[in-house]
């Protein structure tokens, strides 16, 4: 593996999304070694993947470098691995490239689709959790487009132009109004050959009404601006069945779908090695103290989805979002130091900046502790907390490039079928 021998605590961090960044970056330049493992060389800023999916950015524009982050720090090394199995016993990780040992070790391994067991769905359905998987829907959407303007079947054509989202949370509900953009300002300028009113997209809900984690009235608000953009919502609606044509519900509801982009839930990505009993099956995350330590283990920690931290503020845990796995990284970062030092450690106390979701130009919502607002004051901070949480300064200015033309020009900049997708 070729990771320096090292008389300094050897610190390995198990992931490279937002958790794993801020812990690497508040041990920067400490009397520590630190080790970074994830399956790809870059960080991907998650929150604006569904604008990858809908050719709004280049996945360049939200994803960074793994080595960039961490290359101020001598004495810290990234490598590009699965990590397979952990050896608590012998303080050791099992990788796809070698064994190494460690002496405290960081998991923030994130999350990945949850289909709740539905195995046709998960065949046939397109998932959005990597670039990869944004690309592949960014390519079907155009290829549906593309043959849509050429079948001679008036069925084949509302199929491929029908869009169903599972899932009314913010990816689903931000993704639901990126489409309709599509449908809205592109279709009928580059498909003058097709009708636009023909095509669909439906946002499936199991709850009474979307964005269930936020206010009741930002999910109003949400549902307005979704049904203004000719999205139609379907609330207490769950997916039984999809078979890659026609998508089976809980109601009498039926739909003919070529397309079924899947937001409906997310389950923890846990290594193997660990005692059942740290993990919460169900959920897939490992139980943590407040001072994000796995517990029965001294040396082994968790950070951000992967972590459940039961509080009586949080009983099921923080939310699995961005803000929570920043703040825990940075403080484990600093308590990783103490422990080293023999200090006493300071628990972990969330410091909760509010939620929002964009559904659309000039249209989102926004929570804040004793404010609720919506509208374009709301998705102008929308666009604010976003451009300035992207990693690195090139990302902000394509980013903030982007939406300027987009804005300016009701353009969609990114119509590239680069890597066209065969559905399986």
């Amino acid at each position: 593996m070729n990771i320096p021998e090292t008389s300094l605590p050897r610190i390995v961090i198990v992931g490279g999304g937002f958790a794993g960044i801020s812990i690497a970056k508040s041990l920067a330049n400490k009397n520590v070694q630190v080790v970074m493992f994830d399956k790809n060389n870059y960080h991907t800023f998650q929150p604006l993947l569904y604008q990858v999916s809908s050719a709004s950015l280049e996945p360049d524009a939200i994803a960074y470098p793994l080595r960039k982050i961490i290359k101020k720090n001598d004495k810290a090394f990234f490598r590009l691995a699965d990590v397979a199995q952990i050896h608590p016993e012998k303080k050791e990780i099992e990788t796809s490239i070698g064994n190494l040992k460690y002496d405290y070790l960081i998991l923030a391994t994130g999350t990945r689709t949850n289909y709740f067991g539905n195995k046709e769905v998960e065949k046939h359905s397109m998932p959005m959790k990597q670039v990869p998987q944004a690309l592949n829907i960014r390519s079907l959407i155009l290829q549906n487009f593309e043959k849509a303007a050429i079948t001679t079947s008036k069925q084949e054509r509302l199929a491929l132009l029908n869009f169903v989202i599972v899932g009314g949370g913010p990816t689903g509900v931000e993704l639901a109004g990126a489409i309709a953009e599509l449908k809205n300002h592109i279709l009928p300028r580059d498909y003058k050959d097709l009708d636009a009113s023909a095509m669909e997209i439906h946002l499936l809900e199991g709850a009474d009404r979307v964005l269930p984690p936020m206010s009741e009235h930002a999910s109003e608000k949400a549902e307005y601006f979704l049904k203004k953009l000719g999205v139609n919502v379907h609330c207490n609606t769950i997916v039984s069945n999809y078979d890659g044509k026609t998508v089976t519900t809980n109601s009498d509801l039926f739909l003919e779908s070529e397309t079924l982009i899947w937001a409906a839930g997310v389950t923890g990505k846990p290594v193997k090695g660990l005692r059942v009993d740290a993990l919460i099956e169900r959920a897939n995350r490992y139980k943590v103290d407040e001072y994000n330590q796995v517990i029965g283990y001294d040396s082994i920690f968790a950070l951000g989805d992967i972590a459940s931290m039961v509080t009586e503020a949080f009983p099921k845990g923080h939310p699995q979002l961005a803000q929570p796995a920043m703040q825990q990284g940075k403080l484990l970062g600093e308590n990783i130091i103490k422990l080293i030092d023999g200090k006493p450690l300071k628990k972990f106390v969330y410091k909760d900046r509010g939620s929002m979701a964009t559904v659309g130009r000039n249209k989102a919502v926004v929570d804040l502790k004793h404010y609720k607002f919506a509208g374009f004051f709301a998705w102008f901070v929308w666009m604010f907390v976003h451009l300035m949480s992207l990693v690195g300064f090139r990302n902000k200015v394509i980013v903030f490039f982007n939406w300027t033309y987009n804005y300016i020009n009701f353009d969609k900049a990114s119509r590239l079928i680069i890597r066209p997708y065969t559905k399986k």
